[in-house]
Order: C-alpha cells, then structure tokens, then sequence
C-alpha cells in the first residue's frame, strides 16, 4: 500500500461512514448531526482518560515539588527518583496528553470532509472541469460540485455532483454566514444566529470548567478568564465557515457540555474525588514553590543566588593579604590630589639650585 492510497483511506473512510449516515435518513443535517455522534462516541473516551491522567499528576505535585527542590542539581537522580515516583503510583506521564493528541487528526480529518463534500474546482482544475464537459458536447453546464473522497457511485455524491447547493431543513449548508449576509441579509441573519448558538455553548462549557477551578484554583483569574473567552473567539471565526461546518460544531458542543456533566460527577463529587485531591495538592504545590523561592519566580531566585555569589567575590577580593583592606576611592583622591594640582607647574626651587651650581663658587656650604 502506497503512501498517497494510505493517506486517501484515512479521509475515504470517514466519509463513506457520511455516506452511510446520509442514506439512512436522506438529509444533509442530519447526516451530519450523526456523524458528530460518532466521532464523540470515539474522542469522549480518550478525553476522559486524559482528564484522570493529568488529575493523577497534579495529586503528585507536592511530592514532584520536593524531588526537584531535592536534586535539583543532579537532574539525572531526579529522572530516576520521577520514575520511582511514577511507578510507585501507577502513574503514566503521558496519559494526559496522548489522548488530546490523538484528537487532533480526527478534527481535520472531519473538517477536510465537510469542506470538501462540496468542492468547486477552481483556477487549472476548473479548465479542466470545464475541457471534460466540453468533450461531451456541455461545455456552457455549470460545473458544480465535485465532492472530495466520497466514492463516485455513493448516493452522497450522486446527490451532489454538479449542483450548486446543499439544501437541508431549508438552509444551505455549503454558504457560509459571512456570504449569505452578503448575499441575502434576512436569511443570513438566520446563518449568523446559528454561529451565536454556537458561541454561548462554547461559553457556557467553559463555565462549568472554570466553576471547578473556582473552588480550588490553580490558574490566576486573568488566565482563568482567557480560558473562558478563548473559546467564544473562535466561534466568532465560524461566520467564514460553510453552515455545515456549523452545524457539525454545534451538535459536538452538546455532547461535550453532557461530558462535562460527567466528569465533574464522577471526578468532582466530594472532597475526598480525584479532582479535590488533585486541587488540594496542586494548591499545597504551589505554596511550597512560593515559600521556596521567597515570594519570587525563578529569574527572581538567580538574581539573588548571582548578588549572593557577586557579594562573596567582592569581599574575598578586598581582603588583603595582611588583613588589611585598600583605602576607599576617595582617600585616593585627598592623598594624591596635590600632586596631581602641581602638575605641569614650574619648580622654581629646584631650577634655582641648579643655576646656583652652575656657576663659579656657587657651590654651597654644607
């Protein structure tokens, strides 16, 4: 199997299961809707095993705290005694993470799909579009749709081949909101309201997240509040996406609001769960690294370590050899400051002696 058929079965694949979905029902929504189902049904428990795993490292946090306050000058010692910790808990660093990951390409890959469901070729494919119908005698056809990794034969790109919309419960998923605004304000009204749903999901998720931090908080209130509106943001950015896109989005946000209802029952029930206890001792983590460094971050403790360090040198520098230490600066000054006013002055008295020297009998009695 090549390299390029490979990459084309993960994108093939998806969209045959659209297809399916689509014959079922006949409608392009609900096709969709479903197909939100089931790739929730596929992220939701990767995303609750990330959420245990990463509250699993942050109940070690004190413990993590104190190996790095410990060794912090052996770093291998503190790779070995991180993995005795580990081990010891039946902790793996990286399930916290790998499941996020592993989400990633299911996002594009949908959004590829969706995208593409209704591809109109453009600058050299659309001259190649419009040669092929001009072989077969309907060179002025309108070209079209050309759905992307939908199998020629599926009823999905039957149905869409050379149409111009994809109407569905009166609307056309292939718009955008931005376009229908400008196309047909009182209809594109309809496509901006549905980006407004999308945006107050998107909020209201966030505020159940943000309602478990509140209670034992490990980031500050301005973080707490980009987490929160982070996510709006983006939905504003969905004005420039198809509607189905959308309407994708949506059903996803839904779905995850309920497991989000989930995690916080099952991980957030009492003080004695996963996540109070991973809360606490991120909390008690946190002290430690305050009480450690003195209220300062880590540029702050170098600073004091290099002043500490700067302090010594000097002292071992101006302690002489006797024991004695070098007059100050300005001693220097007083001391010398004569003769640096008598510079480049005449010396009368010396010059005078030498003439007196000089001449006959002029030599003085001692």
């Amino acid at each position: 199997m090549t390299t390029v058929s490979l990459i084309a079965g993960v994108f093939e694949v998806p969209a045959s299961v659209l297809n399916w979905l689509y014959t079922l029902t006949g409608s392009y929504m609900t096709a969709i809707s479903l197909s939100a189902f089931v790739v929730m049904a596929i992220v939701t428990p990767l995303t609750l095993k990330s959420t245990k795993g990463m509250l699993e490292m942050q109940r070690l946090a004190p413990e993590m705290r104190r190996l790095q306050q410990q060794y912090k000058t052996d770093r291998q010692k503190l790779n070995e005694e991180m993995m005795k910790l580990y081990q010891e808990h039946k902790v793996n660093p990286m399930a916290s993470c790998l499941p996020l990951l592993a989400q990633t390409p299911v996002f594009i890959v949908m959004f590829r799909i969706l995208y593409d469901a209704t591809y109109i070729p453009a600058g050299g494919n659309e001259a190649i579009a419009r040669a092929v119908l001009t072989s077969v005698g309907r060179g002025q056809e309108t070209i079209g749709f050309l759905p992307r990794y939908l199998s020629l034969d599926s009823e999905m790109y039957q149905a869409l081949a050379r149409q111009t919309e994809m109407s569905s419960w009166g609307l056309d998923l292939s718009k955008s909101p931005a376009s229908m605004l400008g196309s047909n304000f009182s209809q594109g009204l309809i496509y901006a309201g549905l980006v407004v749903v999308l945006g107050l999901l998107y909020f209201y998720q966030q505020r159940m997240v943000a309602a478990r931090a509140s209670i034992s908080p490990t980031m500050s209130e301005s973080q707490q509040k980009l987490m929160q509106y982070l996510p709006v943001v983006f939905a504003v950015f969905q004005i420039f996406f198809l509607l189905a896109l959308v309407i994708y989005y949506i059903i996803q946000s839904i779905i995850r609001i309920f497991v989000q209802f989930y995690i916080t029952r099952r991980f957030y029930a009492d003080d004695e769960s996963l996540g109070r206890q991973a809360q606490a001792a991120s909390a008690k983590a946190r002290e430690l690294s305050e009480k450690d460094s003195s209220g300062g971050g880590l540029i702050a403790r170098a600073k004091r370590e290099l002043e500490d360090a700067t302090g010594a040198s000097s002292e071992k520098k101006s302690t002489s050899s006797d024991g004695t230490r070098p007059s100050p600066k300005g001693s220097n000054s007083r001391t010398n400051g004569g003769s640096k006013s008598n510079k480049g002055r005449p010396q009368s008295s010396k010059n005078s002696q030498r003439r007196d020297l000089g001449r006959p009998g002029g030599q003085r009695k001692r």
